[in-house]
């Protein structure tokens, strides 16, 4: 699989793997920001992609940031027919201000595949062990 990336900002970096074998490929900041506690903010990554057909871009955290900073994201999905600026969503869950500078990881991409089932409505459902038990319905 190929995965063609567009440059749109010169300070733009091409997104990459840390380790050989990860499945996240870093997406970096173009801007300068700081996200204040409980701030929602967009960060440009300067770059376009073309996800390919039956393929999703999923935008999951960085566990450092998260884990040091509160830092997680927010809307995460970019579709194999979008074709605009990858913009990362992030929110501020920690109690102190984030400083994002340009050129800094902010979150990670995953290439999967997608599977897009025939959409069936139904008077009832089939049965399955767990029914409708939900929240906490696995124990401790």
């Amino acid at each position: 699989m190929e995965l063609l990336i567009k440059k749109l900002h010169p300070k733009a970096i091409v997104p990459d793997y840390a380790h050989e074998h990860d499945a996240g490929m870093d997406l970096y900041s173009v801007a300068d920001i700081n996200i204040a506690p409980g701030e929602r903010v967009k960060i440009p990554t300067g770059i376009a992609v073309a996800i390919p057909e039956g393929c999703v871009g999923l935008i999951w955290d960085k566990s450092g940031l998260a884990t040091k900073y509160g830092l997680t994201t927010i809307a995460g999905v970019i579709d194999s027919g979008y074709r605009g600026e990858i913009i990362v969503g992030l929110l501020n869950t920690g109690s102190e201000v984030a400083k994002i500078e340009a050129g800094h990881k902010i979150t990670q991409m995953l290439i999967q595949p997608v599977v897009i089932p025939q959409v069936t409505e139904v008077d009832v459902l089939p049965g399955s062990h767990r029914g409708e038990n939900g929240f906490g319905s696995s124990g401790k």
